[in-house]
């Protein structure tokens, strides 16, 4: 079965060892500068880099935020908007979680410095994963 590269360009680290020899463009390993494109929501961000010919979607992965359906979706898309948006990031990769179950990039996003992540998380657009893992255990040690 062949892998959709252009739907799903990144490959997982359990699909390097079958389809990297496969992939029409360089596999991401390593941490990278990038411009934001596009804002999707208040978690991904969409990016153009110089080794790549197509742009293509990072999940920030320090963080979770609302759907753009929910309560503060789109308040957290655009004050990612205000800050990223075509702005120069860089793009923190860890070379042993590089992709979300979606076939997305994850990345911690900086720019000028700052973690947008936390910066997100600190005035209230998202929650850190943490904080969600912690809501998932307590909602278990209630129902036991």
């Amino acid at each position: 079965m062949a892998h959709d590269f252009k739907n799903y360009p990144e490959l997982t680290n359990s699909q390097m060892q079958m389809y990297y020899f496969d992939s029409p463009h360089e596999q991401i390993m390593e941490s990278f500068d990038a411009r934001v494109e596009g804002v999707h929501d208040g978690d991904t961000i969409r990016v153009t880099c110089d080794f790549r010919d197509f742009s293509f979607p990072i999940r920030m992965s320090n963080l979770m935020a609302a759907e753009l359906n929910e309560e503060g979706g789109i308040a957290s898309q655009k004050f990612l908007e205000e800050q990223i948006l075509g702005e120069d990031v860089y793009v923190v990769v860890d070379k042993h979680n590089r992709v979300g179950k979606w076939g997305r990039l994850l990345g911690r996003v900086e720019h000028l410095g700052f973690d947008m992540g936390e910066q997100s998380k600190s005035m209230g657009f998202a929650i850190g994963l943490e904080a969600e893992r912690m809501d998932v255990l307590t909602l278990r040690s209630l129902l036991d």
